[in-house]
Formats: C-alpha cells, structure tokens, sequence
C-alpha cells in the first residue's frame, strides 16, 4: 500500500520493517542473485505450520486484516485517505459479515480471496490455505475477479466502488481479460505473487497453470508487470504487521519480499526489461530459403541468445515466450529457434511474404528469463 510520506521517513519505515525479522533468519540467503537467492529463499520459507480452510482461514483473518477500528481491511473495496482507517464505500465487521455463499452486488458480504486463483495450482494444499496469497474482500468483486490474471485494464467493462476494474488488458505480453486493483495496493499484491513464486518453488509440477504462470513461476510479461507494481507502491506498515501476524501466530514462516524488497530485482531483474535489444536485422533470402541475422547489443544487460519465431500469416500480439498465449494470427509456420547469432528457415514457398520476431533471453533451461518485449515484427519475401 502506498504512502505519501517525507524522504527523511523512507528509512525510518525499513527499519521498521526489519525491526521484527529473527536474528540470522536470511544468513543462508547472504550474498546470493537469481536462481540460486531464490532457492535459498525457498528452503528458508518452505514447511510451513498449515491451517485449515475452515475454520483456520477465517479465524486468522480476525488478527492478520483487521484495521485498527477493528473492521475488515478489504482491498478491493478501500479507498486509502492518509487515515488508518481509509475511506471505504462500505465496511465490514469481522465474523458478523463473513459470507455464507455468493453475492449480487457489493457490500453483502466478504470472503477469503485467493489472490492466486486455487485453479492455478488445482485447489491442492497447502496452498489453498498459504495466507500470504488469502486476503478478505468483497465477494462480489472476488466473484468479478474470477481466475482472471491481474494486469492493467484499457476500457473497463466493468468497475468496483473503489475503482477496482475488470476488463481487457492493454500490459504488454497478454490482451485477455484481466482485473486491476486500486494503485495503493498493486504493490500488496505483487508480493504476494513473489512469495508464491518462491514458497513453491519446485514444488509446482502438478500446477494445471494459467495465462498469468507456468506452474508457479509467472511469465515474462507478469513478472515484468509485477515488479513495476512493486516498486511504484513499496512496502506499507499494512504489510509489516501482517507478516509479523503470519508469522509469529499462525504459519511461522515469513514473506522475504516484505523483509527485503531488493531480493525481487535481485532474483528477476529491473522492471523496465531484464535485456537490450538486438539491432540491424536484415536477412539473406532466396527462393526457399531465409537467413535471418541481427546485431548484438553492447553494454550491461547483454542477451545470452535469442529465440526467433516466424510466421507466413503475421502477429496478433508479442505474447509467447514460452508459451503463454499463441502470438500467431493463425497457428501456421510456428517456428522456433535459439541462437546468438542468426537463425535459418529452410524449405519455404516461393514468392512468399514471411514475419519474425526476435526475443532477447538469459539463462537456459528453468532458468531462461525472456524479455517481455520483442524486436519489432517486419517481414522477408521469398524469391520467386
């Protein structure tokens, strides 16, 4: 949740932040980057104490989203004032409000809202009852939620009291349905994914998966989106008590991206895209065959190869690496290459108009970490 605050309190509130992790809980975490900061991270986190969904979840609920006037603090239905208490278009009292079933319209009832939908990882435990992804919200706008991605909304089709919407996405890398929370709170929630990101890390194999993830590691475009949300809206005294209460009363493990914000950009990178851009990408072309080429970018940030696709009927989107939605208008010539250097395509038709797109990556197998953005789409065609 974000704060408006004087930069002279910027450290007072990571201190504050600090004040609470145990002695030497992160030693094993010292020092490490990427992959293996995350790991580290993971078997710091993992085997954490489990509640039950009923009543474990609602009874913590009482002490981990209470406002200090001992209402619910719902984040799809708040509208933050510089106030402890916020300025909601309605409030709940715990228990007495909790829902019963489904809702009609807002301000009925509140629920326990998986912010990664149960379907993501086939409604197992013990992430079904992890509260650093369970928040109470209001049902209705959970039900407008849905199991859609979160993302960034263009034209609404629909908006919440507090300015919460739904609609399609306009973030780079995904133009399906997504729902958007208020600003104040993307950054709650973006931790969250990190934490999930983490926790289960190479726990994930039976996840069915979403457009938003890969087992429980998110695409390009989402880890990409999250960090922005991240850091436009740092970490709140709301998320310190919170992790506090998880910790010291119900599930005795912590959210390491709450503690140490930095470890986000220290495993994934910078939220303004992890690599450079190749250049000067012409390609050699003859009747049947393509050749095509670029050149490497300089500097920090330098690709460790590139993956090329190709298409006879054009892009929709720069969706894909790997493979979250289809970036092909159709599913023809969905061909793929890894190479530094340039890619070959071999066997085409004559007198044919044919598309590319370069994506810059680093890393390889688990590991391979693709920038959400690609080379511009342009095109070759074949001699006749």
């Amino acid at each position: 949740m974000k704060k408006l605050i004087l930069l002279f309190l910027v450290s007072i509130t990571i201190l504050g932040a600090n004040a609470q992790i145990p002695a030497g809980y992160y030693n094993s975490a010292t020092g490490l980057t990427g992959v293996a900061l995350q790991q580290a991270l993971h078997n710091i986190i993992k085997n954490h104490t489990v509640l039950t969904y009923t009543p474990g979840i609602w009874n913590a609920i009482y002490t981990t989203d209470d406002k200090p006037n001992g209402t619910v603090w719902d984040m799809y239905s708040d509208i933050p004032d510089g106030t402890p208490n916020g300025n909601p278009p309605y409030v709940y009292t715990m228990g007495t409000d909790q829902c019963t079933g489904g809702s009609a319209a807002e301000g009925q009832c509140y629920a326990r809202e998986h912010s990664w939908p149960e379907s993501w990882f086939g409604y197992a435990a013990p992430m079904n009852t992890d509260l650093f992804h369970i928040f109470p919200v209001d049902q209705y706008v959970n039900q407008r939620h849905s199991n859609n991605p979160y993302g960034v909304v263009g034209t609404p089709t629909w908006t919440s009291l507090n300015g919460s919407k739904s609609g399609p996405s306009v973030t780079p890398g995904y133009t399906g349905t997504v729902f958007e929370p208020r600003d104040e709170y993307k950054g709650d929630f973006a931790r969250g994914y990190f934490y999930m990101e983490t926790r289960y890390y190479s726990e994930d194999s039976g996840w069915p998966g979403s457009p938003m993830a890969v087992g429980s590691q998110l695409l390009p475009w989402a880890q990409d989106m999250m960090l922005q949300w991240a850091q436009n809206d740092p970490v709140s005294q709301k998320e310190i008590d919170r992790n506090n209460e998880i910790y010291n009363t119900y599930q005795h493990n912590r959210n390491p991206f709450i503690d140490h914000p930095e470890y986000a950009t220290s495993i994934w990178g910078s939220s303004s895209g992890v690599l450079n851009e190749p250049s000067n990408y012409p390609a050699n072309f003859s009747a049947h065959n393509l050749y095509v080429q670029w050149t490497d970018p300089t500097g920090n940030n330098v690709p460790e190869g590139y993956l090329v696709r190709m298409s006879s009927a054009g892009f929709d989107s720069i969706q894909d690496p790997v493979d979250g939605v289809p970036i092909l208008n159709s599913a023809a010539d969905k061909n793929v290459y890894y190479s530094l250097q340039g890619a070959w395509f071999t066997n085409l038709t004559a007198n044919t108009t044919y598309y590319f797109k370069i994506f810059a990556y680093s890393g390889s197998g688990s590991s391979i970490n693709y920038k959400t953005t690609a080379v511009p789409e342009y095109q070759q065609t074949t001699q006749p």
